[in-house]
């Protein structure tokens, strides 16, 4: 399997983002977002220890810091189910540090600076468990798993425009909330399946003045103040995402395809935030858009995505649609 197709078989709606990109970043980002989701895969896997989770996200950092042999890690993960396609991705992470390595060297070190804190910061939660008792410790948790995310993208945009350079201190901070917004969804999105390996990612002060436990959040015969937390967190991905859009505003009208790749992620997630609104379903088994919203997303962005005020408005538009 090459890159381009591990890339699909783990997110169809990030791949259409990445191939959107122009091809000197392409590679950059694709080689990126492989990475990451071994660090992923090293995080998540449900039939890994969280002790041995945690040493294997610190063996990748020093595979990825050149200290170890990366046969060291994917020996230790070869008992893993292949039919996961995180899996394979981790398996393979010889194939994606070998086309990280055909990368120019200055994007290399970007990289391989962000994956590696990413991961740490990943390792740390794990030893930390599964209970987020603040919106502080969510924020935390989400900013070392996508809101570094931001700042790798935002990093590898200045090396390949000068035009993003000369706006890095506007877009710093954005990007940051931009990774926290698409991950604010994803944690809506997986309330129901994080719970069942474990991790409930909503902070407690969101649903203990309710009268809930992180057990009884997710009782049916709770379902109604289990609501009042779903949108309490979908009013926090508002936040997020306003200042995502900003983000995506930042970026030069010129340079289309690169708002289209952050647009889409975005849009398809305040798409997500508006289906999940006083829907139980999100608590019972989850919710998400159809493949008719990600076409029709992509569609109307990309004939009129270049307009400031236009995407302005089409975002209001998503909450009613």
């Amino acid at each position: 399997m090459n890159l381009r197709e591990m890339l699909h078989s783990v997110s169809r709606t990030f791949a259409i983002s990445i191939e959107r990109l122009p091809a000197s970043l392409r590679e950059a980002v694709m080689v990126s977002y492989l990475l990451l989701r071994v660090s992923d895969c090293l995080e998540d896997n449900e039939t890994l220890a969280t002790e041995h989770k945690t040493e294997l996200l610190r063996l990748w950092v020093q595979v990825l810091e050149g200290e170890m042999p990366i046969t060291s890690l994917t020996k230790k993960i070869a008992h893993l189910d292949t039919s996961d396609p995180e899996v394979y991705v981790a398996q393979s992470a010889d194939q994606l540090l070998d086309a990280l390595h055909q990368l120019p060297e200055k994007i290399q070190e970007i990289i391989i600076s962000h994956v590696i804190q990413s991961s740490l910061g990943m390792a740390r939660w794990q030893e930390h468990g599964p209970i987020v008792n603040t919106e502080e410790e969510m924020d935390d948790y989400m900013y070392q798993v996508a809101g570094r995310v931001g700042h790798l993208l935002t990093d590898l945009f200045g090396y390949y425009s000068s035009a993003f350079q000369k706006k890095e201190s506007v877009m710093r901070p954005l990007a940051r909330h931009f990774g926290l917004a698409l991950q604010t969804v994803n944690i809506i999105r997986g309330l129901r399946k994080d719970y069942e390996r474990g991790w409930v990612f909503v902070p407690r002060t969101f649903y203990e003045p309710l009268g809930l436990t992180r057990d009884s959040l997710f009782a049916q015969e709770n379902t109604n103040r289990a609501l009042q937390v779903v949108n309490l967190l979908a009013n926090k991905a508002e936040t997020h995402l306003k200042h995502g859009l900003e983000y995506i505003i930042t970026i030069p009208q010129s340079h289309h395809g690169i708002r289209l790749a952050c647009m889409w992620p975005l849009f398809f997630a305040k798409k997500t935030v508006a289906l999940s609104r006083d829907n139980m379903n999100v608590i019972l088994s989850g919710a998400k858009i159809t493949r008719a919203d990600v076409l029709s997303i992509v569609r109307q962005t990309t004939l009129m995505g270049w307009s400031n005020q236009w995407l302005r408005n089409y975002y209001q538009r998503l909450q009613n649609i």
